[in-house]
């Protein structure tokens, strides 16, 4: 016999609801259910996937892919600041897209200002 206790899992649609990646837990199943989440880089399209700690989670999230490795487990879906102790972040940073060079935030642009902008976009004629 061995003294090693049993590993503590939760399910992955559970979890992924409880770190806040998802709005509602159904949602977070849907995503699972289409087979759009990897855990430990293998496919799964079942919500009640065992996770624990220490597997790594790589999943859609709006435009981006998230890939996090599970750091704990929780019992209640608590505040952002505690869901942000359940996992570490794996997501490769991306550079911010540059700012539009044109727009100052002053509104909207005046007739003058218009004219201005349009001349600036056309190409010069030869």
């Amino acid at each position: 016999m061995t003294d090693e206790a049993p590993r503590r899992t939760v399910r992955l649609d559970k979890w992924l609801w409880q770190a806040r990646f998802f709005k509602t837990r159904t949602l977070a199943a849907k995503v699972v259910a289409g087979a759009h989440v990897r855990v430990n880089g293998t496919k799964t399209d079942k919500p009640a996937q065992k996770i624990g700690p220490g597997d790594t989670l790589t999943f859609p999230q709006g435009r981006d892919i998230r890939v996090v490795r599970v750091l704990a487990l929780t019992e209640r879906r608590g505040p952002a600041t505690e869901a942000r102790t359940l996992y570490e972040d794996l997501t490769p940073i991306k550079a911010p897209a540059p700012a539009s060079p044109r727009y100052d935030g002053g509104g909207r642009p005046t007739k003058k200002e218009r004219r201005d902008l349009d001349r600036s976009r056309k190409p010069p004629l030869e």
